[in-house]
């Protein structure tokens, strides 16, 4: 008995013939005929009734139909496996990350390392940039995943997101700047020089949408792509650096001071995103595996 009898048998069955069975399987008839017969040989039995106008099984042809299929699916997902075995022995996994993100809190490069310990033959590219154009090259297929700042925007339905991260966003100003307290609310901002990440970044996302829903458009007077910048620049008092949350003593130690800004709060989102329209090749779905548990930590 053979995968490709049991394969004609249940289309035959499925066609209620054998003209049309073997257009479909592209086969001469008599052949397709042939190996049924044979089938019907080995097994001791008929399992289809030729004599009306249709082919319809028999007895026993219903009672091997199921497991038929059942063997056909199994092999069916054999082939998928051993596909799925062989996409971890080569390709390329291509992956973005927001500039400035890779600290030790977000060690991408260590799951890379890992993985390409684990598979050397896999090509692995890094790219950093602005999470509007990787979300672009994400949903172009020039990017595998995507460590991006969200910048509060609704996401296309085709984006998987995984969020990684949480921060209050605040204001840092030059240590002997005692022009407001601990909170600042976001009008206060209004005319003001403000120091904040480029456009297209999730921070500088965040923040223009609350102005916008708040009637006005931020004054940004110095732009960076990293936050450490950001905060050098306010401790030189060329402004108000719109940050992710730092602590008392990193503050102190950066000579800044800090205030929540408030009415709303405002919260940085960092999340990888990757297309769930489509599959993922084998070994990007293990580096995004490694990604999800490594930073979810």
């Amino acid at each position: 008995m053979e995968l490709r009898q049991l394969r004609y048998f249940v289309t035959v069955v499925e066609e209620a013939g054998f003209t049309r069975a073997a257009q479909r399987l592209h086969l001469a008839q008599p052949g397709l005929s042939a190996q049924i017969r044979q089938l019907e040989r080995e097994l001791g039995q008929p399992l289809l009734d030729r004599s009306g106008r249709t082919v319809t099984v028999t007895a026993a042809g219903a009672a091997v139909l199921p497991h038929a299929r059942a063997a056909l699916a199994s092999a069916q997902q054999i082939s998928h496996t051993v596909d799925e075995f062989s996409g971890l022995l080569r390709g390329q996994v291509r992956v973005g990350l927001i500039s400035g993100a890779a600290t030790e809190e977000f060690d991408v490069a260590a799951v890379l390392s890992a993985f390409h310990h684990d598979h050397p033959q896999i090509g692995i590219s890094l790219t950093e940039d602005t999470t509007d154009r990787m979300l672009a090259a994400v949903a172009h297929g020039h990017l595998d995943i995507a460590l991006v700042g969200l910048t509060g925007a609704p996401l296309d339905d085709g984006f998987g997101v995984d969020i990684v991260f949480e921060t209050r966003l605040q204001a840092a100003v030059a240590r002997e700047n005692d022009e407001f307290g601990d909170r600042i609310a976001l009008t206060e901002l209004r005319g003001r020089s403000l120091i904040c990440l480029t456009r297209g970044t999730g921070i500088r996302g965040v923040l223009e949408h609350a102005c916008a829903a708040a009637g006005f458009e931020p004054r940004v007077d110095f732009e960076a792509a990293a936050p450490p910048l950001l905060i050098q620049l306010a401790a030189g008092g060329l402004g108000i650096a719109v940050v992710p949350a730092l602590g008392p003593d990193q503050a102190a130690a950066a000579g800044v001071r800090l205030a929540d800004i408030t009415e709303p709060d405002l919260v940085g989102q960092l999340a990888l995103v990757w297309r769930v329209d489509r599959p993922l090749a084998p070994a990007a779905k293990v580096v995004l595996g490694q990604l999800r548990i490594a930073l979810g930590r």
